[in-house]
């Protein structure tokens, strides 16, 4: 096997809850606040979650904050970027409720990406949505979908019907994020046949946090893509648990830090704080491949 360890990547996916915790399912009502004012457990919590990001090199959020009343003004997505020590970042607010939430997913990644597109993601309830990042470009480009699907099945079922046209003729996919369905469920054999995704440890348990008794949580790869470690990471940060995976690459999928170091310009003094990939807005779909 190719030891080249730049055709390594380390990924976590990730339902931060905006960096609120539960214990239990009565929390939902009786701390149904915490969810529309900012509370100093927030930021406790995403201290600890930048300490369990710092290990990995693309991460995949869902339920974050970039920054409203409930957050305390706080940008969830950089403040975790700069903590955890990622240079390349990049938010997705979905669900704007005027001043009080910016809900929505995130990128954070080591390395700087060609190319990040945003999709709304059809359904009754409108909200959600998916984060399409490009490393590379061509047939052997790398291309990272972030997402959250609905809460009903119909929903869902309508939403994987446009990952499928989106990313049916990509060779080489990570898919990532709470996608609200069990393994063993109709609709997600359906989207691993669709777009040819396999689940290498299916049925791991990342909901609800303190008593785990399902999965909600995936990261979905291609056939070219070999996985190397999976697990759920026990951080009660939120109401859902992490998880992790460590991926090899094909060797036709080169990522920056292949490159020899040595070849590698330093990056000039000034060079500080995260920084956002080439954004392609609507139609993505044509312009990303």
């Amino acid at each position: 096997m190719d030891d080249d360890p730049g055709t390594l990547l380390r990924l976590l996916s990730y339902n931060i809850q905006s960096g609120l915790t539960t214990y239990k399912y009565s929390q939902y009502l009786t701390r149904s606040w915490k969810h529309l004012v900012p509370v100093p457990s927030r930021m406790t919590n995403l201290d600890g979650i930048a300490q369990v990001l710092a290990g990995y090199d693309l991460v995949g959020l869902q339920e974050v904050d970039a920054g409203s009343l409930r957050s305390g003004f706080v940008n969830q997505v950089k403040y975790l970027a700069d903590a955890a020590g990622f240079e390349h970042v990049f938010n997705q607010a979905n669900r704007k409720i005027g001043m009080i939430s910016q809900h929505g997913n995130a990128l954070l990644s080591r390395l700087r990406p060609d190319a990040i597109a945003e999709h709304k993601l059809p359904g009754l309830i409108p909200g959600r949505g998916v984060l399409e990042i490009r490393f590379g470009s061509g047939s052997d480009a790398l291309h990272v979908l972030i997402l959250h699907l609905a809460l009903g099945r119909r929903g869902r079922l309508q939403q994987i019907g446009f990952l499928t046209e989106l990313a049916r003729d990509y060779h080489h996919v990570i898919l990532m994020g709470d996608l609200n369905s069990r393994s063993d469920s109709p609709e997600m054999a359906v989207l691993l046949e669709n777009i040819r995704l396999s689940e290498p440890t299916p049925g791991l348990r990342t909901f609800p946090s303190w008593q785990p008794d399902r999965q909600l949580d995936h990261i979905l790869v291609s056939p070219s893509i070999t996985v190397e470690r999976v697990e759920v990471l026990d951080c009660a940060f939120s109401d859902h648990l992490p998880l992790a995976m460590q991926v090899r690459l094909p060797d036709a999928v080169r990522l920056p830090w292949a490159i020899p170091q040595s070849a590698v310009a330093p990056a000039p003094p000034d060079a500080a704080g995260p920084q956002a990939a080439p954004v392609l807005r609507q139609p993505a779909v044509q312009d990303i491949q």
